[in-house]
Order: structure tokens, then C-alpha cells, then sequence
């Protein structure tokens, strides 16, 4: 939205991919209760990394005072700039899941007396509206990927380099940080080791009922693009195909399609095995997870091959 305003139209899928959105995490500590499956880089990294590779100007500004942080928001709205704000979803009015989610991130473009104006994903409404109090609580929200009431505006340069340019780095960064990644519960090694943690996740909660079927919603449907982000790389990657004749891409592009589909598979068998209670769902999971680690790491070694 915020790149709309300035004239700049690409897909959501190609600034997915420009950013080097897509990685996995395996998140899993005593804080967070059960454990939580992630699809992409940390939040504001894809931002910033999708800064540098459009060379935008990206002003950021964070405080620890609601005062400050309200001014900082409402001068560029008085300015006629949209801002992007980093929060808590759970405070949002109009959310319909009420999960603690740090990370969320929204445009806002207006504001009265009583309420901001803002526009978050399709799945929440598109454009909507909170009352400024709840803005105001889920800005200083703090727990696990919150930020300091974090804002932004970006400015485009008055010319975008091209595209076909700027793909195959982009690609090539995220593939190494997903082959090599520091610790076990990164990339495919992250993949491996939750298709070997899933079998138990019946035994994690009291609630599974619940708890199974919001973890395979927040794979599947929580603002992901479906698959945990896999589809909007799998779109990516067939976007790039037009603009680059490469027979690695074509593979990476082609390996993400199965990805995509085995992902929402394992959503579904894990929305299954909470409904039901039969931990035998968790075990197919387990099975196709160990594929999932295998398909997406020689998609990652053929996109990592990849030259301009």
C-alpha cells in the first residue's frame, strides 16, 4: 500500500520474493506455550531487505512513549503519507482471531477523533477502522516479535532499476540463508526437525481442540498467502520465469508448486488431528514434513545456483 501510494505497482508475491521473504522457523520455548511454525524472515527484515533492493528511501521511528509515537504517526498523516505501523494484532477491533501476534504490520492513511483508518489483509476487511485506544494498545504491546511502537514511510526513487536485474540476487540470498542456516530450527534443518516434533503435539496442550486448529489456520490462512508463505513464493518464482530464462528458476519455480500443495496438506492434517484427537494425522504430517525438508532444500540448491 505504502509503495501503491508512490506510484510503484508490483505484486505482493514479487515483493515477497524481492525482500527474500521466505525461510522457517521451528519456534518453540517456555514463553510461548505451544510451539509456532513461522514461514518467513523476522518481521521488519523483509521491509528493510526489500528497501535495498528497491533502493527506496525508508524512514523508521520508534519510541518507547505513546506521545511521541502518536505524533511521529499523525505528522505524516497530516503530511498526506500513509505510514506502516508494526503491532500486536490481538488488540485490533476488527480482528476476527484473537491470538497474540506481534509482528502484524498495517498502512494507516486517516484518522478522526475516535478512530484510525487502516488497511491490513483481505482475510481481516481490506480497509477498516479501530478506535485510536485500541491502536494505541496494540502499538505498545511488548512480548515476542514486538517492536518500540515502530512506523514507517518509504520513498521511491523517481526510477526503478529492472526487475530482471535485481531478481537473481534476491533469490540467491534467500536460498543461502535457507540452505545454511546457525541453528537447527532455521531453514530446511528447521523443517526436518519439526516433522520430527509434530507427532507429539497432542500431548503439548490441554486444549488441543483449539490449539491444532489455530496452528493450522496461522499456517494456512493468517495473512500467509496459503501454504505458510509458499504460494507467494511459488508465485514469485513463476513471475520471474517471464523475465529470466533459466533453467534453475524453472525448477525452483516447479519444486515450490509441490511445496505449496504439501504444505496446506499439512495444515489440514494437523486442523484434523486437533478436531479429532487421533494422533495418527500428526504421523502423516511427520512424513510429509520429512519430504517438505527434502523438496524444499534442492529447490533451494537449484535457486542457489542461480546467475544473472
Amino acid at each position: 500500500m505504502l509503495l501503491r501510494d508512490e506510484g510503484v505497482e508490483l505484486s505482493e508475491a514479487m515483493l515477497f520474493g524481492l525482500g527474500s521473504g521466505l525461510s522457517f522457523i521451528y519456534w518453540d520455548s517456555k514463553g510461548l506455550g505451544f510451539p509456532f511454525p513461522g514461514g518467513r524472515v523476522k518481521p521488519f527484515e523483509l521491509t528493510r531487505n526489500l528497501a535495498g533492493t528497491l533502493e527506496l528511501e525508508l524512514l523508521v521511528q520508534e519510541t518507547t512513549s505513546p506521545k511521541r509515537a502518536w505524533e511521529n504517526v499523525a505528522a505524516s498523516i497530516d503530511a498526506g503519507r500513509p505510514v506502516g505501523l508494526q503491532l500486536d494484532s490481538y488488540y485490533l477491533e476488527y480482528f476476527s482471531s484473537k491470538v497474540h501476534f506481534g509482528g502484524h504490520v498495517v498502512a494507516m492513511y486517516g484518522y478522526d477523533d475516535h478512530n484510525a483508518y487502516l488497511v491490513d489483509t483481505d482475510q481481516q476487511g481490506g480497509a477498516v477502522s479501530t478506535t485510536l485506544i485500541s491502536l494505541a494498545e496494540a502499538r505498545a504491546a511488548r512480548g515476542p516479535m514486538t517492536a518500540k511502537h515502530r512506523s514507517f514511510t518509504v520513498t521511491a526513487p523517481r526510477r526503478l532499476r529492472s526487475l530482471a536485474a535485481q531478481i537473481v540476487p534476491a533469490i540467491t540470498a534467500c536460498a543461502d540463508a535457507f540452505l545454511h542456516p546457525p541453528i537447527a530450527n532455521l531453514g530446511h534443518r528447521g523443517i526436518a526437525k519439526a516433522g520430527k516434533q509434530v507427532r507429539r503435539w497432542l500431548e503439548r496442550t490441554d486444549d488441543p481442540q483449539r490449539v491444532l486448529p489455530q496452528a493450522a489456520l496461522l499456517m494456512e490462512k493468517a495473512g500467509t498467502g496459503g501454504a505458510l508463505f509458499r504460494n507467494l513464493y511459488r508465485d514469485f518464482l513463476g513471475e520471474c520465469t517471464q523475465l529470466l530464462d533459466s533453467t534453475e528458476l524453472r525448477t525452483g519455480h516447479r519444486l515450490y508448486g509441490e511445496a505449496a500443495a504439501l504444505w496446506t496438506e499439512v495444515a489440514g492434517l494437523i486442523d484434523t488431528a486437533g478436531k479429532s484427537g487421533d494422533a495418527q494425522y500428526l504421523v502423516k504430517a511427520s512424513s510429509s514434513l520429512g519430504d517438505l525438508a527434502r523438496i524444499e532444500c534442492g529447490a533451494m540448491q537449484a535457486l542457489s545456483r542461480l546467475r544473472a
